[in-house]
């Protein structure tokens, strides 16, 4: 692609169209005052009529003018800051497609790969498991992806209001962990209940189990630790819980601690799309949150160094009642 100069680039332009608008009312003032400082000189030394000069409806003039070019300016700022935000949804959009597409496209040739190896060669039995597993796993993860955009449809349609009911969320995130333990294996999940409180939320469970399921993943996927570890602790708060993910991973930098919520956005992502996954899993969390009434964080001490990403949950409709 040709790089573009400088001086021609659209904020360079912008910035300086800017610069000579106001520059322009800034002379337009300084000179009226000019001519206006003149004239009353003129009027004083000859005792002149002051009405033969000066009247109000110059004073109008100028305040509608500033007001006028106040407008453009304004007009013209938020016309930049929205085509500046189109065109970075423009880019994050063309780019998820792309790394979409190949999210698709890998295990799909994987699995093409095995299938062919199954039909030319007469595959010992250990082989044919072992060339199963991995056929299983790309499955999973093709599913996997399709799943998160048929999520995003409900979500983003509204389609997800109804199937609530009335859990105890620390009970509930146990059995999470127990009945996906196959899908977290050789990944250590301990959790922290000190107060031994239990909560009750109107929970619609697809949605929370969705939510746990895409930060227990993203633990996992970036990690570089010898064996991934997961620390999940429920802290009551005078206005709600707040439940803490924290993991032993690779960590995020300051600057990306916001950025990772949005749709499409990935820690990483360059022009050679050497960023994993879509871009959607952190903007899912997000959503499914915002409709249980909650807000979930993220914060790391840096790279690699782990992340804990906290989910703040309302007051619980059933208080921190302590287990019997």
């Amino acid at each position: 692609m040709k790089r573009v100069k400088w001086f021609v680039h659209p904020v360079v332009i912008f910035i300086l169209s800017i610069a000579a608008l106001a520059a322009s009312l800034f002379l337009y003032i300084y000179w009226y005052l000019e001519v206006s400082t003149g004239l009353q000189r003129i009027i004083m030394k000859y005792s002149l009529d002051p009405a033969q000069f000066f009247e109000i409806k110059t004073w109008v003039v100028i305040m509608v003018l500033s007001i006028l070019v106040g407008l453009i300016l304004t007009g013209v700022f938020t016309i930049f800051v929205y085509n500046e935000k189109t065109q970075r949804l423009y880019r994050m959009q063309r780019s998820f497609i792309n790394s979409f597409t190949h999210e698709l496209k890998t295990p799909v040739a994987s699995l093409r790969l095995y299938l062919d190896t199954f039909s030319r060669y007469d595959l010992p039995r250990e082989d044919q498991l072992r060339y199963l597993g991995f056929m299983s796993h790309d499955v999973n993860r093709l599913l996997a992806n399709i799943n998160r955009i048929l999520d995003l449809a409900r979500i983003e349609t509204k389609s997800y209001q109804k199937g609530r009911e009335c859990i105890d969320i620390v009970k509930m995130i146990e059995e999470f962990c127990e009945q996906n333990s196959d899908l977290f294996r050789g990944c250590d999940i301990a959790i922290h209940n000190p107060s031994q409180g239990r909560p009750y939320y109107w929970i619609n469970r697809p949605l929370f189990e969705m939510l746990l399921m895409n930060l227990f993943t993203n633990a996992i996927k970036y990690n570089q630790s010898d064996r991934p570890r997961i620390n999940i602790t429920f802290v009551p708060q005078k206005n709600g819980l707040d439940i803490r993910i924290t993991d032993n991973g690779m960590g995020i930098e300051k600057g990306e601690t916001k950025k990772i919520f949005r749709k499409f956005y990935q820690v990483g992502r360059t022009e050679d799309m050497t960023a994993k996954g879509t871009g959607l899993g952190l903007y899912l969390v997000e959503q499914v949150a915002l409709i249980h009434q909650a807000r979930v964080t993220a914060e790391s001490p840096g790279l690699g160094k782990g992340s804990t990403f906290t989910l703040k949950m309302p007051p619980a409709i059933r208080g921190m009642e302590t287990a019997s």
